[in-house]
């Protein structure tokens, strides 16, 4: 019988057999190249930290969040408590708060009523603890402005940096956008080692301690929603906000990325999202889909929303609309 692995094959050209290198093959190796490079080194952060003395071997061998018993999770909060108080002069209170059962939040802006006053971004600040060199620094908020000609949904022909005391404009309105809390979220999917993940009630949530700074997330996001540490955070000690939780508003560390949570240690203890509070025109609706009496449900049924970027497939629960 004859050996098929003996049989020859058709004849291919030296041409076929060794492809000459183009531009645009040599590039995407080198991309790929790079971007397994900048994983690994981001892998290799928390050991060259350890080595500095810069984190202790406790801090590196700790468990996921998820894996964490509760005596493990107390002693961790405990410490972290002690940690921002010895580096930022401030004692905290940080707490662990679960999701409510029956609850999915969701989140819906009016803008009609929008005037881009940016207070919604400036309370997100001082509410999550965000580094800001002083108080007009919003380059780190996880609300971001947008003005925008009116009877245009173009966001390539946004404007970020209009000037709010001079708002509202007459020819213009203003979109604000934020971490969208998807259902089908890229930022979960590309993380190397599932430091972000999405909690039962729909926030998107990230374990500070288990994130490795590779930015993956922040590639994969298509609505620009998640923020870097660069460097230390900045906070004045009389501006932190003591009252804080694992997942949400604690001070970050140099080298993760961080993201709105809906301001889960509020939201999860029956509050609204402080962005919310602040808004002076009443544009923000917040609240539980899953009651029929709460507002989110009713804008729902009753307006006509659209999502942001609904071609990419996120299926958001961040939702806008207009007024008649």
């Amino acid at each position: 019988m004859n050996d098929p692995a003996a049989t020859p094959g058709p004849s291919r050209s030296l041409e076929e057999v060794y492809k000459p290198i183009t531009r645009r093959t040599f590039l995407k190796g080198a991309a790929a190249s790079l971007v397994g490079m900048a994983g690994l080194m981001a892998a290799l952060r928390p050991l060259l930290e350890l080595e500095r003395g810069e984190i202790t071997l406790e801090q590196l061998l700790q468990k996921h969040y998820r894996e964490l018993t509760p005596e493990e999770l107390n002693r961790i909060l405990r410490r972290l408590e002690e940690e921002t108080e010895r580096q930022h002069g401030v004692r905290p209170h940080i707490r662990d708060i679960r999701p409510m059962p029956g609850v999915e939040f969701a989140y819906a802006l009016n803008l009609t009523r929008c005037i881009g006053c940016r207070k919604c971004a400036h309370a997100c600040l001082r509410e999550n603890n965000q580094s800001r060199e002083d108080a007009d620094d919003i380059e780190m908020s996880y609300i971001r402005v947008l003005e925008l000609q009116k009877g245009a949904i173009n966001l390539e022909t946004s404007n970020v940096y209009y000037d709010p005391e001079r708002v509202p404009q007459p020819d213009k309105y203003y979109m604000p956008v934020q971490c969208q809390q998807c259902r089908q979220s890229p930022c979960t999917k590309v993380c190397p080692v599932q430091a972000t993940w999405q909690e039962p009630d729909g926030i998107v949530v990230v374990d500070y301690n288990w994130c490795i700074g590779c930015r993956y997330c922040m590639a994969a996001c298509p609505y620009d929603a998640r923020r870097f540490n660069y460097k230390k955070p900045t906070i004045p000690p009389e501006a932190i906000n003591p009252n804080q939780s694992y997942l949400s508003n604690r001070i970050r560390p140099k080298g993760v990325v961080e993201k709105c949570t809906f301001c889960l240690h509020r939201t999860r203890e029956g509050k609204y999202p402080a962005c919310l509070e602040v808004c002076p025109t009443g544009a923000r609706v917040f609240g539980n889909l899953l009651d029929p009496d709460s507002e989110i449900s009713y804008i729902l049924r009753n307006k006509r929303v659209y999502i942001l970027k609904e071609e990419v497939g996120t299926l958001p629960r961040f939702y806008y609309f207009f007024e008649k």
